[in-house]
């Protein structure tokens, strides 16, 4: 039991900032079947930056707004084959940004994908809550201190 009075507890759903990316309160699902956490992008084009590949893409940060259109750019760590959660396998751009989450920030690995049919713009995996975070699936938007 003492492990978990250091983490938060977040449930299901909860909002991040992804500073680097310039976006602020952006609805997450928190899912700790899904290893990698994923972000819908529109528009991935790779390039090359001071001899390193980049990739740089669109993000609809609201939900409720797909007229909003924020352009970012990151550099690539890698590129995965992953199965998606329709079973099907694709090659997605990885990149490392932070991520704001309870007045705590820290560097996430990210996927870059097309979650258009999904109902959140970004799923949150276990690899980023590991030693931070405990979930209680049955919460929405209720970030605090365990």
């Amino acid at each position: 039991m003492q492990k978990y009075l250091s983490k938060v507890i977040v449930g299901s759903l909860e909002l991040c900032n992804l500073p680097e990316l310039g976006i602020e309160n952006l609805n997450i699902r928190v899912d700790t079947g899904a290893a990698t956490s994923s972000l819908h992008v529109d528009n991935i084009e790779e390039f090359e930056k001071n001899g390193e590949s980049w990739v740089s893409f669109d993000i609809h940060p609201d939900i409720h707004d797909v007229n909003e259109i924020v352009r970012s750019e990151a550099k690539i760590m890698a590129v995965r084959k992953v199965k998606s959660s329709t079973a099907t396998r694709e090659h997605r751009y990885l990149i490392e940004t932070p991520i704001e989450l309870a007045g705590m920030t820290w560097s996430i690995n990210l996927t870059l994908t097309d979650r258009s049919e999904m109902t959140y713009l970004m799923l949150l995996g276990r690899e980023a809550m590991n030693g931070r975070v405990v979930v209680d699936p049955e919460l929405e938007y209720v970030i605090r201190k365990s």
